[in-house]
């Protein structure tokens, strides 16, 4: 399909894209947000960069500093997710909502903001670059960030810290919004059917390791899975024989 000069007027209008980097995949559990990042797109272009560290009121350890280059002095210190509350409601009143691997970051802001005792905007729509990416390009080599912006001709320069991801999924967003429809509603709604059967997909997977594996040795799926959020596998979202870092790393506690 050829692409159109430029994407369409959905994509022109105010995003938020989000990026967090976290403690560990299991908010339920106590895995704290250390970083979040508001990517804002306006017209197409980055319109504003936001950033901040957060101080978790949690030890980190060695692999999140492994992963993230975030080490525990970094965050000491730095505000709490509730000071920083207000200035990133702020950054997302009013936009459409864009996270890659949008559950992850979603079900760890709902946490924070909970402890907090505020709540993300109501409403709010959410865009997953990642679910149109595993659509578009079916058949291609892995879906992490960093492939699926290699393939779009899309630079990462500093992955797994959020400010990079964030923009780099903005950017991601708008070169696939080119292959979709001009229609919102028909890509909102496209975008609810390909996040529902992807999720299909990954249970039908899920479930073959189980089996495989044993239920009481899968370690590799990690020891509390049921805590999950659907789809967080980390920022990557690996199912079958991509490795994800994120994964590989925390999937190793316990």
């Amino acid at each position: 399909m050829p692409e159109p000069a430029s994407p369409p007027a959905w994509a022109l209008q105010p995003l938020a894209v989000i990026d967090t980097e976290t403690t560990g995949l299991y908010p339920a559990a106590g895995d704290r947000i250390i970083e979040v990042a508001v990517i804002a797109f306006d017209g197409g272009a980055v319109s504003d960069r936001w950033s901040t560290l957060v101080d978790p009121g949690k030890p980190l350890e060695p692999d999140v500093t492994q992963l993230t280059g975030i080490r525990p002095e970094d965050v000491e210190g730095q505000p709490t997710f509730a000071e920083i509350a207000p200035q990133l409601l702020d950054k997302l009143k009013g936009r459409v909502l864009v996270a890659y691997n949008a559950s992850f970051d979603r079900t760890f802001l709902l946490h924070e903001f909970g402890r907090a005792s505020r709540k993300l905007p109501q409403g709010a729509r959410w865009l997953d670059p990642l679910v149109f990416a595993k659509e578009l390009q079916k058949g291609q080599s892995g879906h992490k960030l960093g492939a699926v912006a290699k393939r779009l001709g899309i630079a990462l320069e500093e992955a797994h810290r959020a400010a990079a991801d964030a923009e780099c999924a903005g950017w991601v967003l708008q070169k696939l919004a080119c292959l979709l429809s001009d229609d919102f509603a028909v890509v909102l709604d496209q975008h609810e059917k390909w996040e529902a059967t992807q999720e299909a997909e990954r249970q039908v997977w899920k479930g073959r390791q189980h089996r495989a594996q044993g239920r009481g040795s899968s370690h590799a799926l990690g020891h509390a899975d049921a805590d999950l959020p659907v789809n967080a596998l980390g920022p990557a979202y690996p199912f079958g024989d991509e490795l994800d870092p994120v994964r590989a790393l925390y999937g190793r506690r316990g």
